[in-house]
């Protein structure tokens, strides 16, 4: 293995452990990101990421939702929605 893939996986792992929150729904949100889109990640979509999970989660929770588009031109667009696409959907809610 190359270093960069040694390092690109070490990141996708820390990476995956701050994904862990403390609200249910973003546990939700980011786990499914993580099980559909986290290995196709770009380096740049990483550090977008990362920027994203210093957020409180109330606010990174608004970002999503798309509650507050004044903090979205601050963000990836790219990366809110692939996170976007993760929030479940009216079906699988009452599922």
């Amino acid at each position: 293995m190359l270093n960069a893939e040694i390092l690109r996986e070490a990141e996708q792992r820390r990476l995956a452990w701050r994904c862990r929150r403390g609200m249910l729904e973003m546990d939700i949100v980011l786990q499914r990101f993580v099980n559909e889109h986290f290995s196709g990640l770009t380096l740049a979509e990483m550090e977008q990421l990362d920027a994203l999970l210093e957020l409180p989660d109330n606010v990174f929770w608004d970002l999503i939702q798309g509650v507050n588009p004044q903090a979205e031109m601050t963000q990836s667009g790219v990366i809110l929605e692939k996170l976007r696409a993760s929030r479940p959907t009216a079906e699988q809610e009452t599922a």
